[in-house]
């Protein structure tokens, strides 16, 4: 989508370079809103259309891969029957639980760590060490812990988070200029000041940042939870269906999934909008 209108005169053969102007390759800068919305459309489309082609070719059993209609067909089935809905709440409820402690810890603690280098130092290490630990190899211990109910299922999705978004806070903290430091001290600015009204803010887009990208790691550790010891719940659902070979109630409940964890990301890009104006502007 290069503009070509313009006629482009022949350069000297020792002249520099001229990049010729797009639309499309632009680097580090937005594009028109209608082309926006065009790519979006396209985003969505192109693959449900390769879905629908293949599944309706022939060339793959429809026990293996359903067609978009079939996979509408379980998702209406599921949600008359009772089933769907249960299964996002339970799910739901085990995310936000999860998460929501994974963040009321993570993000006091990346920040101090993040501005003071002695906490650093003290943390950092065994952070670091526990980070590469896989959450799911947390489970036996979990349930020999805290039993088969929704505790351990909810711990998991807070281990599986907490350790990552700390240490993403504390790296958005390593940002913050020096010079807006410097000159917070400058003006007659405490510690305590600096640290809420100057680094605080500076990094309140960041975190929301890394909450959008260790959402996606609490679904997928959910799905992991709930494969193990639950009754209800989206990855039960998924685990149900795969020992009867219903594969057009497990891409239902992969695109719920999908579905629910877009939503979450459009709200929490709504929240930067509305908090962080200086930063989306």
């Amino acid at each position: 989508m290069n503009k070509s209108a313009e006629p482009i005169e022949e350069q000297p053969p020792n002249s520099p370079k001229i990049i010729q102007p797009s639309v499309f390759w632009r680097i580090g800068e937005n594009i028109p809103e209608q082309l926006r919305w065009k790519l979006m459309v396209l985003s969505i489309a192109i693959p449900v259309i390769l879905w629908w082609t293949i599944s309706t070719s022939g060339l793959v059993k429809p026990l293996f891969l359903p067609s978009p209609g079939q996979v509408l067909q379980a998702i209406y089935k599921l949600w008359v029957s009772g089933d769907l809905p249960k299964d996002i709440g339970a799910s739901l409820f085990r995310v936000l639980s999860g998460f929501s402690l994974a963040a009321i810890v993570s993000i006091p603690l990346g920040t101090l760590m993040g501005t003071f280098a002695s906490l650093r130092a003290l943390l950092e290490p065994i952070i670091g060490i526990v980070r590469y630990m896989p959450a799911p190899a947390f489970i036996p211990l979990l349930i020999l812990y805290f039993g088969l109910g929704e505790a351990p299922k909810i711990l998991l999705i807070f281990i599986g988070t907490l350790f990552f978004n700390t240490l993403m806070v504390m790296d958005a903290v390593k940002f913050v200029p020096k010079e807006l430091i410097e000159t917070s001290y400058t003006l007659g600015g405490e510690r305590k000041q600096v640290f809420w009204q100057v680094i605080f803010p500076y990094i309140t887009p960041s975190i929301i940042d890394a909450a959008r990208v260790n959402m996606a790691a609490s679904w997928n550790l959910v799905i992991v939870a709930e494969l193990v010891a639950a009754t209800e719940g989206l990855g039960r659902r998924i685990s149900v269906a795969q020992r009867f070979l219903r594969t057009d109630e497990i891409f239902a409940g992969l695109i719920v999934i999908g579905l629910i964890g877009l939503t979450i990301d459009l709200l929490f890009r709504l929240a930067l909008r509305l908090s962080c104006r200086w930063a989306t502007n």
